[in-house]
C-alpha cells in the first residue's frame, strides 16, 4: 500500500509534508502577546526618558515667561501692610523661538527661550534650531501651550510688564532645594521615640509591614530616601509690583528653589475662567 500524497497534521491537510509544519503548543513555549493600539489624540506629546511613554501636557490660561529667583524681602504696601515677597529677576531672554501650530506639530503651542549664553556652550544642533527662529543662543527653552497661538511670530521679545500686570495671579513651578538623603522625622515629619527611660528606639523608623500576611512593604510607604529636588509648582501668587527701571518682579509668598533657580511664571489656571473644563 502507498503512502498518500497529503498528510493531515493540525491545520494543514493539502500541502505536502515538506510545506506543512505542525502547530505546536506548550506551557514552555513563550506566547506572543497580542497587540494593543493606543490611540492618543493630537495633544502635545512629551516622550518620557525613563520609560518612553508618551505624556500629554495640560494646557496653559496664557504665555508667560521665565525668570530668576533673587531672594526674599519685605514689601510695605501705602498703607503700611507688610508683605512677604519674593523678588524674580529677568536676564536677557524670553525670545520666542517656536511657533508650533495644529497644522505641522499637532497641537498649538509657543516655546520661549531664555538666558543668552555664549555659542561653545551650546550644542550645533542648538546652534541650527535657534539660528533658524533668527534668535541668539538662549541657555533654556520651554513651550507654553495655548488654545491660540495668532500674534506670535518667531524671534519676537516678550516684554514682562505687557504679558503681566500688578494684581493679576500667576502659577510659579521650580526645582525644589535638594536636600539629599534623609530620614523619617525629616522627610516626613515622624514623632521620635524617647531619649531617655531605657527607650533603645530614638529615630529610627520601626515598624514597616505586618507580619506574614500580607507578607510585603505596601508600595508608597513612607520611608527613608531622598528629598528635595523636585518640580513644584506653586499656584494662584498675586503680582505685588513690577519695577520696569529694576527689571524685577515682586510676587506675594515663597517660590521653590534657592536664589538664582530657573522659574517658570504662568498666568494662574483658573477653570471655567481662562481655560476651559473639559
Amino acid at each position: 500500500m502507498g503512502m498518500p500524497s497529503t498528510l493531515s497534521i493540525g491545520h494543514c491537510q493539502t500541502h505536502p509534508p515538506s510545506l506543512c509544519l505542525p502547530r505546536l503548543s506548550s506551557s514552555f513555549l513563550p506566547r506572543t502577546p497580542p497587540r494593543v493600539s493606543l490611540r492618543i489624540p493630537n495633544v502635545l506629546r512629551k516622550r518620557s526618558a525613563r520609560r518612553g511613554l508618551a505624556v500629554a501636557m495640560s494646557m496653559e490660561a496664557g504665555i508667560g515667561v521665565m525668570g530668576t529667583k533673587l531672594g526674599m524681602m519685605s514689601y510695605f504696601e501705602p498703607d503700611g501692610t507688610v508683605v512677604p515677597v519674593t523678588v524674580v529677576g529677568f536676564r536677557e531672554g524670553n525670545i520666542v523661538t517656536q511657533v508650533k501650530t495644529q497644522a505641522t506639530d499637532g497641537y498649538d503651542a509657543v516655546q520661549v527661550g531664555y538666558r543668552r549664553v555664549r555659542d561653545r556652550k551650546l550644542t550645533k544642533p542648538e546652534m541650527g534650531h535657534l539660528q533658524k527662529a533668527g534668535a541668539i543662543p538662549l541657555r533654556h527653552l520651554q513651550e507654553f501651550r495655548l488654545q491660540s497661538v495668532e500674534g506670535f511670530e518667531p524671534n519676537q521679545r516678550l516684554v514682562v510688564d505687557e504679558v503681566f500686570k500688578e494684581g493679576d495671579l500667576v502659577d510659579v513651578s521650580g526645582t525644589t532645594i535638594g536636600k539629599g538623603f534623609q530620614g523619617g522625622i525629616k522627610r516626613h515629619n515622624f514623632k521620635r521615640g524617647l531619649m531617655t527611660h531605657g527607650s533603645k528606639s530614638h529615630r529610627q523608623l520601626g515598624s514597616i509591614g505586618a507580619g506574614t500576611t500580607p507578607g510585603r512593604v505596601y508600595k508608597g510607604k513612607k520611608m527613608p530616601g531622598r528629598m528635595g529636588g523636585s518640580k513644584r509648582k506653586i499656584r494662584k501668587l498675586k503680582i505685588v509690583k513690577i519695577d520696569k527701571d529694576l527689571n524685577v518682579v515682586m510676587v506675594k509668598g515663597a517660590v521653590p528653589g534657592k536664589p538664582g533657580n530657573l522659574l517658570r511664571i504662568a498666568p494662574a489656571k483658573i477653570v471655567g475662567k481662562n481655560i476651559p473644563k473639559s
